[in-house]
């Protein structure tokens, strides 16, 4: 197909292979270091000079000689002032390589358009050690002074021909952007079904070298169609449940993401060890379609564990049965065990401080208690079609959400999952659950709005939360724990009501975008952006359902949104930005420190800001709507580590009007690094806080001459700045800064 690509870039190989060894004369000045019996010195340095029309980096990845350099980044300093060699990856000159580096310096030249380039190595002593100079005569390149192209059939919008990039008039002839710009448009023609397209290329050369005309020719053909299946290698697996399982259908247009996404189906299954989808070589359109199967073992059963510093430590298990009944249908068993060692974890060292704080706490010690979840599912592929997947689910948890309630539940769901591409799906599902909360009266006064005790009985029993919800997910990410290319989309619809059988009744919408963009040919500095709205709406007759009198909204506090933490705004602790109110102890009201009376705190015209800071407790609410971004910069430092510069930001608020008015909001910067372990990136971020004073709400608990509890709102609000009691400026510093320690990348 690319012939005369090809042809170049073969030439490109074989004309440098033939070259001598020093392409140019070594410049004036240039010294060799004299024999001193090392015939492999250390490299301490490596230098590129002439270079200025390619970057220096890629020149390094494309030659074999290397300079010793630093493990990490980090360590920098101390390599600096050690000769500790395990702090180094230290790397030794070998001379049969620095003349074949030449030669590759060259064929990186020829084939980026530069064919009259010219390199030269010496070597310079430094020491015990040397350095390794490459002098560059890049010459000038050829340009393109002539571009045609032509399609047989419209098949490809201009649009989509410009989206592949290939070098246009006036641009260096370079044969790499020509080659991957003349596949993309291939595989532009397979996606639409033309796998039979040809595409031809020209290129005359002026016999100076200094210009060259390029000519492409697109024929399409005719639309391929799958005419028969041929499936080998399979011994328990019956072929008719393969081919269930392809999304290919005897007489359709066959396209090369179908073909992709019927060899992920069958790896998705994971009743194959390997699997694959190809389209042998013929000369008619309808074509045979080669399914090759190694089986898997039909069972499996795995183990992890890990920790974060909100959740302490975590094990889980599962057992898979990936033919369950036969048919390729699924049967998954998994729990999970997690708060393992909060007891003596929590508050200490990296690990934060879980346990709400303030008056009106019922056992604080129910957040340290093991949190757990067990669920069984069975999965229906190619439900009434391959392309469809029927789920039913049962499942039972106990989680908390740090600092602020210990939620228990257990219920099913029933799910029907439809894949529109390989990466994308939709997915309509039906979830009842029997929820309860378990959270002192503040809590509930705070989250739901409901103040009076009696209703507060009521709230803490189990209540129906039943939504029926729609689900896009678009995956086109390179990797699902540390991606340096694609995109990923999620959005959600959910709706609960009586029609569902939901006590909790609400509309809520939420999304979330990722983007990755590698900066670099190796993927290893990556810039990623993420955001996230929502936005959530109580309805009407959900007190009625709950069994409470309340005259405002109810809405149960697992739909609202917060943010702030370790995979959100890292300047905060978990769930610690948004909307927030003050808990306070009434004595720390009274008398001269509080500068209140008793009278003055039943009745709320209490002024809370006499009190010392330390004496009240932030408790985060929540809010209706959310919209959430951060933007992320990631580059190696040696080895298996990686740094990474980051600004978060949010807005949340207690509805559209209010996001941009009254709503909470934040920007903090921050830094972390990453070890690329054999489980994924271990991270550690350090988030920045700038700006800490809020003025919050107060609410206190009483307790009447009668011995009745009740909860006061004070009509007052409090500055708030938990640094403000700070003695020293280091104090200040410290103050502002939140650790995460976590696996995985924030997103």
């Amino acid at each position: 197909m690319r012939t005369g690509v090809h042809r170049l870039l073969r030439a490109a190989v074989l004309l440098t292979a033939i070259l001598p060894a020093q392409t140019a004369a070594a410049p004036a000045g240039a010294q060799e270091t004299t024999d001193s019996g090392d015939e492999s010195p250390r490299v301490d340095r490596l230098t590129f000079r002439g270079a200025d029309a390619v970057d220096t980096g890629d020149l390094r990845e494309s030659i074999v000689t290397r300079a010793t350099r630093c493990i990490t980044a980090i360590l920098r300093p101390l390599c600096a002032i050690t000769d500790w060699g395990v702090l180094e990856d230290e790397y030794h000159l070998d001379r049969d390589e620095l003349r074949a580096d030449e030669r590759r310096l060259a064929i990186y030249y020829y084939q980026r358009g530069y064919r009259r380039a010219q390199v030269s190595s010496s070597v310079l002593p430094r020491g015990d050690a040397v350095e390794v100079v490459f002098d560059v005569s890049e010459g000038p390149p050829t340009v393109i002074e002539a571009w045609s192209l032509r399609q047989a059939e419209d098949v490809l919008s201009e649009r989509r021909i410009r989206r592949a990039s290939l070098p246009d008039e006036g641009d260096p002839l370079d044969l790499l952007r020509l080659s991957d710009g003349l596949t993309d448009l291939a595989e532009a023609y397979g996606v639409r079904g033309y796998l039979d397209a040809v595409l031809r290329d020209s290129i005359a050369v002026t016999p100076d070298g200094l210009r060259a005309r390029v000519s492409i020719d697109m024929e399409p053909g005719p639309r391929s169609t799958l005419e028969t299946l041929d499936v080998r290698g399979n011994e328990r697996v019956s072929a008719g449940a393969i081919g269930e399982a392809l999304r290919l259908r005897r007489g359709r247009v066959l396209r090369t993401r179908d073909i992709a996404a019927s060899q992920r189906s069958l790896y998705e299954s994971n009743l194959f060890h390997e699997a694959r989808v190809a389209v042998p070589e013929q000369p008619d359109s309808a074509k045979r379609v080669l399914v090759t199967v190694r089986e898997a073992p039909p069972r499996g059963a795995r183990a992890s564990g890990g920790f974060n510093t909100v959740e302490f430590v975590q094990v889980e298990g599962r057992f898979t049965h990936y033919d369950f009944l036969g048919g390729s249908r699924r049967l998954d068993l998994r729990g999970t065990l997690g708060n393992l060692l909060a007891g003596q974890l929590n508050g200490t060292s990296v690990f934060q401080d879980v346990l709400p704080s303030g008056p009106g706490v019922v056992d604080p010690d129910e957040f340290l208690r093991p949190t757990w979840q067990v669920s069984a599912e069975f999965r229906q592929p190619t439900f009434l079609s391959a392309a469809n997947v029927l789920g039913v689910a049962l499942f039972a948890h106990r989680r908390t959400i740090p600092g602020i309630a210990v939620d228990e539940g257990f219920g099913g769901d029933l799910s029907a999952t439809r894949r529109l591409d390989f990466p994308t799906s939709v997915t309509a599902s039906y979830r009842f659950e029997m929820t309860g909360v378990h959270a002192g009266d503040l809590y509930f006064c705070v989250n739901y709005g409901i103040c009076e005790l009696l209703s507060i009985e009521a709230l803490r029993t189990r209540h129906a939360l039943s939504p029926l919800a729609l689900s896009y997910v678009d995956n086109r990410a390179d990797d699902p724990v540390a991606p340096t290319t694609g995109y990923r989309v999620r959005a959600d619809l959910e709706h609960a009501s009586g029609l569902t059988m939901s006590d909790f009744r609400y509309t809520r919408v939420s999304a979330t975008g990722a983007y990755y963009m590698p900066l670099d040919l190796h993927r290893r500095r990556v810039l990623a952006g993420r955001l996230r709205v929502g936005w959530v709406q109580p309805l009407a007759g959900t007190a009625e359902a709950l069994g409470v009198a309340a005259d405002g909204e109810i809405l149960h506090p697992r739909k609202r949104f917060y943010a702030g933490g370790s995979r959100s705004v890292r300047g905060y602790h978990e769930n610690q930005l948004g909307p927030r109110v003050l808990t306070v102890d009434p004595n720390d009201l009274l008398g001269e420190s509080g500068g209140c009376t008793e009278p003055e705190i039943e009745d709320g015209t209490c002024d809370p800001s006499q009190a010392p800071v330390g004496a009240f407790f932030p408790r985060p609410v929540g809010g209706r709507s959310v919209v959430e971004a951060s933007v992320e910069y990631r580059f190696p430092l040696g080895g298996s580590f990686q740094g990474a510069v980051f600004v978060d930001g949010a807005l949340v608020g207690e509805g559209l009007r209010e996001l941009f008015g009254s709503g909470s909001r934040a920007v903090t910067p921050g830094f972390g690094g990453r070890w690329q372990s054999p489980v994924g990136p271990i991270r550690m971020d350090l988030g920045v806080r700038p700006f800490l004073v809020e003025e919050l709400p107060v609410v206190t608990e009483i307790v009447d001459d009668a011995g009745v509890r009740r909860l006061v709102r004070l009509d007052s609000r409090r500055r708030y700045d938990p640094l403000s009691e700070s003695s020293g400026f280091l104090d200040q510093v410290l103050g502002r800064l939140v650790l995460h320690l976590s696996i995985g990348e924030a997103f």
